[in-house]
């Protein structure tokens, strides 16, 4: 693609499966590393030196406590790295989320772990961590009992502002997915029932009363969070059916009152087809509308090429990051054609974009809280879109997305 190019690769020692869960620290000494998880076992988390982009080093990997578990998901704040715990089958051990202390990033220090396991819960498949205060998760509960077994992992909020007391404040499930409900059961999907449960869970410090959440064959939500305690449902964009399934990542553009919504490919050979990236208006947060969906390459020509084609995830515009891109559009990584970008032009009558204001801060500088523990390291490190610029991110194994 015009405006990308390799700079290294590396191998990881073997263990490249990675996950989802990607977060760059700068330390003490002001290294770059790169923080990884992975998909499946025996490894854990890699840490990665990428302070020479073209020279990636790995520091340090870790190990998972057994073979029938992953750590999908990780995410970091100064120098506490959250890495989420998701079993294979329910009831297993331990399920849940982990909180490190990395200050020295080749010797990980285990701070405190949460546990969400539970006779129906496989724990925590994704988390999302960027105010240093409150773990948003995809995840089951011991006292969380699904009608269906697909509908495992419902939206919870967990307390890490004393990181070694961690404690749940608030969750929240589509109404009649959890065994007790008054409100009927939902209609399973008629073609590709990958249930109605919680994936990513993205709540941004422009809008803490918010939380964006993809909700696998439950749609796009948006959630009114401004009391933890009691979440509310906003909006909902339901289109599946007709559509295939599985929405995986929703990330609002403000200034531009759109969601960017994608869909996640977990069949080989595009038999899931079409797996999609929408743009969707909500500037009515209780009535989004979809205007648009990003363009991808030909399924004939690619789906035949191995693993699965179509879309993923999206760069997610994680805030504090050192590094900003100058101009917009979506960022899709999509089946077996690697990363896409794409632009995403104002809605009619909106103008050109809003104009943002330069960030003052020195890079890397240190974000202090009133209740902070102790002077900790530099955020992590992020490529922070402005609110017009979309990354897609796709994949390639056959490794199941759930």
């Amino acid at each position: 693609m015009p405006g990308m190019r390799l700079l290294a690769h590396h191998a990881l020692d073997g263990f490249g499966n990675c996950g989802e869960g990607m977060a760059i620290q700068r330390t003490r000494d002001r290294r770059r590393v790169l923080w990884i998880a992975h998909e499946s076992a025996p490894k854990n988390v890699t840490a990665v030196d990428v302070t020479n982009p073209k020279k990636p080093s790995v520091i340090v990997q870790t190990a998972l406590a057994h073979d029938r578990m992953r750590s999908n998901s990780l995410d970091l704040v100064d120098d506490l790295l959250v890495v989420a715990y998701q079993t294979r089958e329910p009831g297993l051990r331990p399920a849940g989320f982990e909180i490190f202390d990395v200050a020295d990033p080749a010797k990980p220090r285990s701070v405190t772990f949460f546990d969400a396991s539970g006779p129906a819960s496989r724990g925590v498949h994704h988390l999302w961590w960027v105010d240093g205060e409150y773990v948003h998760m995809a995840s089951g509960a011991p006292d969380f009992t699904p009608r269906n077994p697909r509908d495992d992992q419902c939206y919870r909020i967990v307390d890490v502002r004393q990181p070694t007391r961690p404690r749940e404040v608030g969750r929240w499930w589509l109404p009649g997915t959890r065994d007790g409900d008054a409100e009927p059961a939902l209609p399973r999907h008629p073609t590709f029932d990958t249930g109605y449960r919680a994936h990513n869970t993205n709540v941004y410090p422009r809008r803490p009363d918010r939380a964006y959440v993809g909700y696998i064959d439950g749609g796009a939500l948006v959630l009114d969070i401004a009391d933890k305690a009691r979440p509310r449902l906003l909006g909902r964009w339901d289109y599946q059916p007709p559509f295939p399934g599985f929405c995986h990542t929703v990330v609002p553009f403000f200034d531009k009152g759109l969601l960017v919504v994608s869909d996640e490919s977990v069949r080989e050979a595009a038999k899931d087809w079409p797996k999609l990236v929408w743009i969707v208006d909500a500037r009515r947060e209780d009535k989004p509308v979809p205007i648009a969906t990003c363009p991808l390459p030909p399924v004939k020509q690619f789906a035949g090429r191995g693993g699965r084609f179509g879309a993923h995830n999206l760069h997610e515009n994680r805030p504090g990051g050192f590094a900003r891109l100058r101009r917009a559009g979506p960022v899709p990584a999509e089946g077996d054609r690697g990363l896409r970008a794409a632009a995403a032009a104002p809605l009619a009558g909106q103008g050109r974009p809003a104009q943002r204001r330069p960030d003052r801060r020195a890079p890397g500088a240190l974000h202090r809280r009133p209740d902070h523990r102790r002077a900790l390291h530099p955020r992590r490190s992020a490529v922070a879109a402005p609110s017009h610029f979309l990354t897609i991110a796709g994949v390639r194994r056959d490794d199941s997305g759930c």
